[in-house]
């Protein structure tokens, strides 16, 4: 009977160890899937102001600049989650703030990048701006804005196992924090250029095509 008990304690101890582990590699793939889940966004939103508005000249229209600003508000979710993990005051109920934001974020911007992809739905419409791969920006970007939630969803269905673990290596950490400033760089110099765009007008033209705070 001695060596039964034995045996079952130390299959305990093993399941327990084994569990632990688990939890630990779910928890730092949660924390990068956060940390991706910022890259993506913040290289969409590099792309669009740099290389289409800057490089090719298309200005933003408001629907576009609505989706703009879901995709900031989207990924202020996983941006809370990482600092608060970095920090060491990460709980469950953090990461469901979090990834709550994420999903309002992404909500909005479906709806607003949905009227878009609407306005433009008929046979022989152009679309606005230039397409990539067949479909305009409006379309990816509903696209982005699936994905987000489906992100959210999956994460969701299994609990607590995804909750973030910050790695300990000061590299790791350094890249993470160099990442979220990354991203609240390209929200201040959006929110720049919008104010270019607009100046002190309470609207902005459907289709803008100039920056009116300079005339």
């Amino acid at each position: 009977m001695t060596t039964n008990t034995s045996s079952s304690a130390s299959h305990s101890r093993t399941a327990a160890t084994l569990r632990a582990e688990a939890d630990y590699v779910a928890g730092r793939l949660g924390f990068w899937a956060q940390v991706l889940f910022i890259v993506a966004y913040v290289g969409i939103l590099s792309t669009a102001m740099f290389v289409f508005q800057f490089g090719l000249g298309e200005m933003p229209c408001p629907l576009c600049i609505t989706q703009r600003m879901a995709m900031m508000l989207a990924s202020l979710g996983p941006v809370y989650v990482v600092t608060q993990s970095l920090r060491g005051l990460l709980t469950t109920t953090k990461f469901m703030v979090g990834l709550g934001m994420a999903v309002l974020g992404a909500i909005v911007g479906a709806i607003m990048s949905t009227r878009q992809v609407e306005l433009h739905i008929l046979p022989g419409d152009p679309g606005y701006g230039t397409a990539i791969f067949g479909l305009h920006l409006y379309t990816w970007a509903l696209i982005t804005f699936m994905v987000v939630l489906i992100f959210a969803g999956v994460i969701l269905l299994f609990g607590h196992e995804f909750v973030p673990i910050a790695p300990r290596s000061r590299g790791g950490r350094r890249l993470a924090w160099i990442i979220v400033w990354a991203l609240v760089a390209t929200i201040a110099i959006n929110m720049l250029v919008v104010f270019a765009e607009e100046g002190f007008n309470w609207f902005l033209p459907d289709d803008p095509t100039r920056y009116m705070l300079f005339g």
